[in-house]
C-alpha cells in the first residue's frame, strides 16, 4: 500500500519549520527551516530609518509566505515522494500574532503608501507596547463583572488581540478605519492557502475572549472601553470560529502551485504553536501537563473540568484536545534569558575557553554549572526579563538577581538563571493545584529539553516531579501534522480523531528526569525566598521595577526630541 504523509508547518519567532511526516508511525521523513528574511523588527522598519518605540515587536507577513514557497517544496524534494501522497496540512503559530488586512485579505503593510507605517505590520506575540490598553481592559471588565475575565485568571494580557487592535485605534485611527479585519497570523496563512476565512477556536478562545457557549463579549463592553470599539466584533472580527480538529478548507490551485502540492489537499484549522506540542508529545488525557520550552515557556494542562484559576492565560473547551478543557499558563522568557546572558553578559575569556574546547558558550557554561551544588553560588533571580505572564500578568515587571559579589562567576549566574525559570514553573504548577486541578504527569517538549540536561534535572528537582521528554525534536510541527492527518479524515487515509493520530504518531523518550531528594531539599529553601521576592516586587510591595521603566521611557523620549 502506498504510504501517506502529512505536512506540519511550525511558525516560530525567528523562522518557519516544515516537516513531512509518515502518518503511519509519526516518523519525520524530511524537514526544512526558512529563516524570516525580515526577522523580528524591534528597532526599525525594513524600508525606513524610522525608529520603533520601546517594547515594539513587528514582523513582515511575506516572511510567512516565504516558508511556504521554500520549505514545503524542499521537504518533498528531500523525501523524494510524490505530492499526491500528502493528504493533509496542519499549521501552528506563535500567538497572539496579529495583522490588519483589507477587504481582499492583503496586509496593510504591503500597500505602497503604508510601508512606512509601523501599525500596518504584523504585531508579534511579544509586542508589549500595549500594557496601558490591557490595564484598561482589565479595569473595566472587573468593574462590569464580565464573566470572561475569570476564564483568564482575572487579568488579560498586553499580548492579546483586543489590546493590540485598540492600540492601533488610539495611535493610528485612520489606519484602523482602513482595516477590514484583524487576523491572527495562523488564520491569515490558512486564508492564503484555502481562500477560507476560518478563525481557529484556539486563538479566538485564548487570545480574543471568545467562548464556545457565549461567543465574544457584548458590544456594550467594547463601547465602554471606547465608543469607537462598540462594533469591533461585528466589523473587525468577521469569519466563523471553527473548532480544532476540523478541516478549514482545501488547497487552492494557486497555493498548490506555489507549494508544489496537489490542489484539494486538506488543510486543518490552525493551532497555537505551544498547544500543538501537546498531542505531538502524546498527551491527550486529563491531568497531563506539557511544558513547551523554547525562547518562552508555555504550560498546557488538560482537564475534564473547568475551574477559573488566577493569572492563567485562559481555559478553553476543546482549546487543545477536543473533548477536554485546555488550560494555558506561561513564562514569556526562558531560553531568551539564557541567550541574553550568553550574548550580553559573558566575558571574553569564557568565549575563548568555549572556542578552545570546541563547544558552544551555552555548552561551556552548562558544563561548568554542573559542578555547582544547589545554592552554592549564593544567588537568586526573578525570571521576569520579559515581564511576567503567569500568575501576575504584568509586562511592566523586569528581572533581577540578588546575591552578586566580586567573586561571582559567569557559570554561577548561568545556573542561577536556569533555576529562576524553574522556580517560575513551580509557581505556576502550585497555582493550578491550589485551584483544585490535578496534575498527574509532566511532559516537556521543544528545543531546550533536547539540548540542556542540567536544565531538565533542575526542573525535576525544583518541582519534585518526574519529567518525561518528547522523543520528537519537532513536537509542535508534529502535532500540526497530526491535525493535518485528522483534517484529511479516514476516507483519505488519515484519522478520525486527534487521539487516534497521537496513539500512532507520538512517543516519549525512555529517559525520564527524576527529582534528587538532596537537591530538592535545598531548592525548597531557595524557592521560599523566591516566593518572598515574587510577592514583594510582583504584588505591589515595591514599585521600583515600574519606576525604573518609567524613568527610562522619559529619558528616551527626551533623547529622541533632541
Amino acid at each position: 500500500m502506498e504510504k501517506k504523509y502529512s505536512i506540519g508547518i511550525d511558525y516560530g519567532t525567528e523562522s518557519g519549520r516544515v516537516v513531512l511526516v509518515d502518518i503511519g508511525n509519526g516518523e519525520v521523513i524530511a524537514e526544512h527551516v526558512t529563516g524570516y528574511p525580515h526577522g523580528v523588527m524591534d528597532e526599525r522598519l525594513p524600508y525606513s530609518s524610522k525608529l520603533l518605540e520601546p517594547d515594539w515587536a513587528l514582523q513582515h507577513p511575506d516572511d510567512y509566505m516565504e516558508v511556504l514557497r521554500r520549505s514545503v517544496p524542499e521537504v518533498l524534494r528531500l523525501a523524494g515522494i510524490d505530492a499526491g501522497q500528502v493528504i493533509g496540512i496542519g499549521i501552528d503559530f506563535t500567538a497572539c500574532t496579529v495583522l490588519p488586512v483589507d477587504e481582499s485579505g492583503v496586509p496593510l503593510c504591503e500597500l505602497d503608501e503604508l510601508r512606512d507605517e509601523p501599525h500596518a505590520y504584523v504585531k508579534l506575540w511579544k509586542h508589549h507596547a500595549v500594557q496601558d490598553e490591557a490595564n484598561r481592559i482589565n479595569q473595566i471588565a472587573e468593574r462590569r463583572g464580565e464573566r470572561f475575565l475569570s476564564r483568564y485568571g482575572g487579568k488579560t494580557s498586553s499580548e492579546w488581540m483586543v489590546a493590540k487592535a485598540w492600540q492601533l485605534l488610539n495611535e493610528a485611527p485612520a489606519l484602523y478605519e482602513r482595516t477590514h479585519r484583524f487576523m491572527e497570523a495562523v488564520d491569515w496563512v490558512v486564508l492564503q492557502m484555502t481562500d477560507s476565512c476560518a478563525r481557529t477556536s484556539c486563538c479566538a478562545g485564548y487570545k480574543a475572549f471568545w467562548h464556545k457557549e457565549e461567543g465574544y463579549p457584548l458590544a456594550s463592553f467594547f463601547r465602554e472601553l471606547d465608543p469607537r470599539l462598540e462594533h469591533f466584533v461585528k466589523d473587525k472580527l468577521q469569519g466563523d470560529v471553527v473548532s480544532l480538529g476540523a478541516k478549514a478548507g482545501e488547497l487552492t490551485e494557486k497555493a498548490a502551485a506555489m507549494m508544489g502540492l496537489r490542489a484539494g489537499t486538506a488543510v486543518a484549522v490552525g493551532i497555537i504553536d505551544a498547544h500543538a506540542g501537546v498531542p505531538g508529545t502524546g498527551a491527550v488525557q486529563s491531568g497531563q501537563m506539557v511544558m513547551a520550552m523554547g525562547t518562552s515557556l508555555c504550560h498546557m494542562l488538560l482537564s475534564d473540568k473547568e475551574i477559573h484559576v488566577e493569572g492563567i492565560c485562559g481555559v478553553v473547551e476543546d482549546g487543545i484536545i477536543p473533548g477536554l478543557y485546555g488550560y494555558e499558563a506561561g513564562q514569556p522568557a526562558v531560553g531568551d534569558i539564557f541567550a541574553w546572558f550568553v550574548e550580553q553578559g559573558v566575558p571574553a575569556y569564557v568565549e575563548q575557553a568555549a572556542e578552545d574546547d570546541g563547544i558552544s558558550v551555552h555548552g561551556w557554561l552548562e558544563r561548568q554549572a554542573c559542578e555547582l551544588r544547589p545554592g552554592q553560588h549564593g544567588l537568586l533571580a526573578l525570571d521576569w526579563w520579559n515581564g511576567n505572564r503567569t500568575v501576575l500578568v504584568d509586562a511592566d515587571l523586569s528581572g533581577m538577581i540578588v546575591g552578586l559579589t566580586l567573586q561571582t562567576k559567569p557559570e554561577e549566574i548561568y545556573r542561577c538563571l536556569l533555576e529562576a525559570t524553574a522556580f517560575g514553573t513551580r509557581t505556576i504548577i502550585e497555582n493550578f493545584e491550589q485551584a483544585g486541578l490535578a496534575i498527574h504527569e509532566l511532559f516537556a517538549c521543544g528545543g531546550l529539553p533536547q539540548r540542556n540536561e542540567l536544565l531538565m534535572q533542575i526542573y525535576a528537582d525544583v518541582t519534585r516531579r518526574e519529567i518525561k521528554i518528547a522523543e520528537s525534536t519537532q513536537t509542535s510541527a508534529l502535532g500540526a501534522a497530526m491535525f493535518g492527518a485528522v483534517a484529511a479524515g479516514e476516507e483519505r487515509g488519515g484519522y478520525s480523531s486527534i487521539e487516534k493520530a497521537a496513539a500512532r504518531m507520538a512517543r516519549v523518550r525512555e529517559q525520564v528526569y527524576k527529582p534528587i531528594e538532596a537537591n530538592s531539599i535545598v531548592y525548597d529553601q531557595l524557592y521560599a525566598e523566591y516566593c518572598r521576592l515574587h510577592e514583594l516586587f510582583g504584588r505591589g510591595g515595591s514599585a521600583v521595577m515600574k519606576q525604573l521603566k518609567r524613568i527610562r521611557l522619559q529619558q528616551e523620549e527626551r533623547s529622541a526630541a533632541i
